[in-house]
């Protein structure tokens, strides 16, 4: 049987069971496997402590990088303490000034059918 006869007669309900026959020594070798592989990696990351995943990250350590500067100026947009207040006013306007005797542009999501 094709593999596309079989998916049609699957999606059709003409078949109603499959039986998948597979080694199961080498499944549970492969499953062990994979296991050891998210284990070390999970090793590797836990013996890096969160302080100095932290240290790399902090502003000393971007000193050197060109942007410094304009990371410095925007600071307040990502602290690394949660604020108390709002941070200060950059000036910067988020609206779109219309055209004067323009309209504004509404579109409809869905197209309704015209009534008759």
């Amino acid at each position: 049987m094709s593999w596309k006869r079989f998916a049609r007669d699957l999606h059709d309900g003409r078949i109603d069971q499959i039986c998948i026959l597979s080694d199961v020594e080498r499944m549970k070798s492969e499953a062990e496997k994979l296991t050891q592989l998210v284990t070390e990696g999970a090793d590797a990351h836990s013996a890096k402590s969160k302080k100095e995943c932290f240290d790399e990250q902090c502003w000393n350590s971007l000193e050197s990088s060109p942007l410094y500067e304009v990371l410095r100026e925007y600071k307040d947009v990502l602290p690394d303490d949660i604020p108390a207040e709002l941070p200060q006013d950059k000036g910067v306007q988020h609206e779109i000034d219309l055209v004067p005797g323009t309209k504004y542009c509404v579109t409809r999501q869905w197209h309704c059918r015209e009534s008759k």
